[in-house]
């Protein structure tokens, strides 16, 4: 059990608790700890350490790099006295210039993951994709239910949202390129479907109503999520009582050149991770499982993870 007096020995250096007042509010790897604080690799490396040992923030793997955040189980007190620390020091200079380098770095990382959308859009369904095949879509599709309102999360140009809108009752496609949006609306008017309505938004803002669709799904789009449980989280929110949740994804790999090549934000998820998320929302019937292995290198395998919001 933790002890609320080391928590604040921790919080009482300066340093900690600027890292600490980062990480509350995002995901950070060492790397980028280190543009917004101006500080070594190894001074804090040092801090981070001393932070996880306290049971403060925990860490993870992905790839070559090590990204940390605030540990999401913390006892209530603990977390009270962080944001209360937080909240005291807000107005420091320090913490207010680390503020302003937090949020320049997370547009950074938007700007780079829509220049990559922005420059594929209209041609994204003729370009290889990792993970994309027809045998992952083939068992993808086993799960849709027509006449149902549908949320294409992470659309793209809505290629399988098209397709949908044949039969559902309306398909709302969601993205954050306002290119892809541009391009999915045009063809929508060009081929005559009007029940298909692209919306410019955030996968983790999601501009749709709660319990507004019966059926959401993200189709290669969880690995470009900033903040994965939260992406999920906002489609547990959209859902109806009853309403499925459908994720068609990369299985957790080191192809690091996919950060570049693809804009990928995370390489892939482990088949326990996707589980345990759902399972923590509190979706129901959650089954995950590898459904197609690439023949070439680097040999991706695609995910399938579904679950069912509870009845109310």
């Amino acid at each position: 059990m933790s002890d609320p007096l080391e928590t604040l020995k921790l919080l009482a250096d300066p340093t900690r608790l600027r890292v600490v007042a980062l990480l509350v509010q995002e995901e950070l790897s060492v790397a980028e700890l280190q543009e917004i604080l101006g500080m070594g690799q190894s001074r804090i490396s040092s801090h981070l350490s001393l932070l996880r040992k306290g049971g403060l923030t925990s860490d993870r793997r992905d790839g070559k790099r090590s990204f940390y955040s605030l540990a999401r189980n913390l006892p209530a007190g603990e977390r009270q006295l962080i944001e209360a620390a937080c909240r005291a020091t807000a107005h420091q200079p320090e913490l207010e210039i680390d503020a302003a380098n937090l949020a320049r770095i997370l547009d950074k990382r938007r700007r780079q993951a829509e220049q990559y959308f922005n420059q594929v859009a209209g041609r994204l369904g003729k370009n290889y994709c990792p993970g994309r095949s027809w045998e992952g879509i083939g068992h993808f599709l086993l799960h849709l239910t027509p006449k149902i309102k549908i949320a294409d999360l992470g659309a793209g140009e809505g290629v399988l949202a098209q397709l949908l809108a044949q039969r559902a009752e309306a398909v709302y496609c969601i993205d954050n390129s306002p290119k892809m949006v541009e391009v999915g609306t045009d063809l929508a008017e060009r081929h005559g479907i009007d029940n298909l309505y692209y919306q410019l938004g955030d996968i983790e803002d999601v501009p749709l109503k709660d319990a507004s669709v019966d059926l959401a799904y993200l189709s290669q789009a969880l690995h470009h999520a900033r903040k994965p449980f939260r992406a999920l989280s906002e489609a547990h929110r959209i859902l109806k009582p009853g309403g499925r949740l459908i994720v068609l994804d990369l299985k957790e790999h080191a192809f690091e050149k996919a950060r570049d090549l693809y804009a990928d934000t995370w390489l892939g998820f482990a088949e326990n991770t996707l589980y345990q998320w759902l399972k923590e929302l509190g979706f129901e019937h959650v089954d995950v499982s590898i459904v197609a292995r690439e023949e070439q290198e680097p040999y991706f395998e695609t995910l399938l993870a579904s679950g069912v919001r509870p009845l109310e």
